[in-house]
Order: structure tokens, then sequence, then C-alpha cells
């Protein structure tokens, strides 16, 4: 914000107003981006400097030693995790964790559910701490597994590639088994 456009225009050329209005335009601007970046830490999704008590409110384990993106997946999955454990509550959490699609399949004979994961390819990561957070939120009674989606014979053939044009594509068997070509 430039304030000496607010002011009448017989100030203009006067240097002492200038450089008086100069001065306040620096203050006003160092004090928006100061509240900008208080309201900022207000939200889990742009907090920075205080993840620590976010952590500490929800009961995480403080790790600065990860990622402030990898610590805000968990808080959001601890407060997707507060009050009563419902199917969705767990795939949502899930979801939280694998950036992707997620099923939850109850097996209510067995008292366990399957996490499983439909919208990413392969073992996402964070598991461990996946595991440790519904290992937290699920009911004492029930056990839980993960099952993971790999290439099927049936997508592959759907690529209609020659067995050259896969050579071409220099994959790896783990980039193989998660391979996904955006259409």
């Amino acid at each position: 914000m430039d304030l000496i456009t607010l002011l009448p225009d017989y100030y203009k050329g006067n240097l002492t107003m200038e450089e008086l209005q100069s001065i306040l335009n620096t203050d006003i601007n160092t004090l928006a981006n100061k509240f900008d970046e208080t309201i900022d830490q207000c939200f889990v999704n742009t907090a920075t400097s205080i993840l620590s008590r976010y952590e500490e409110i929800y009961g995480i384990k403080v790790d600065v030693s990860k990622s402030d993106e990898f610590r805000r997946e968990r808080i959001r999955a601890k407060i997707r995790g507060i009050g009563t454990v419902t199917k969705q509550m767990i795939q949502d959490v899930a979801a939280s964790y694998s950036n992707g699609e997620v099923e939850v399949i109850e097996d209510n004979a067995n008292y366990k559910f399957i996490i499983k994961f439909v919208g990413v390819k392969g073992i996402p990561a964070n598991m461990v701490d996946l595991k440790l957070t519904i290992d937290e939120i699920k009911p004492a009674h029930l056990a839980f597994e993960f099952e993971y989606t790999w290439i099927t014979w049936d997508e592959f053939e759907t690529y209609n590639k020659s067995w050259d044009e896969w050579d071409l594509l220099n994959l790896t068997w783990d980039e193989f088994e998660i391979y996904r070509e955006v259409i």
C-alpha cells in the first residue's frame, strides 16, 4: 500500500510528507505481513512455527526432524480421529496418510477390518505412523491389516504396449508394480 496516494494532491512533492509516508508505509506493510503470519499459525494447514504446540495438544510425539507437511498430515489425521470411531473415520484417516482413495472392509466375524489402498498403487509412505494412528483410534478388540494395490494383468494388457515399448520405459520391478498411465 502506498499511503501518499491516499492524501490530498497538495502533499505530492512535499519531501517531508513523502518521507513520513514512506516510513509509515514500511511499518504498516510489516504489520500486515506479521498479522498474516499470525493468522496462518491459527490453522493446521498453514501453521509452521507452532506445529509442535498442535502436536502436544493432540498427544503426538514432537519430531522436528520431519517435514512440516508430514507433521501437518499427522495432526490432521489425529483431528479426524477424535470422537466415536466409525468406518468413515478410519477411511478418512488412512486417506490423509496415503494421499489417495482408501476402502475399509469390515470383517466382523473375525473382529478385524482391512484398509485397502485403491487410489495409490504400492505401499504408501508413512505406513509406520499410519499404523500408530490407527492403533490409537480403533476399538481395542479389533485387529486390522493393510491391503495394497498393484498393477494387474488386465490393466497391463490395456496399455497395448509391445515388450520393446515396455523395455524403453526402463522401469525397475518396483516401478513396474505401481505403474499407472495418466490418460
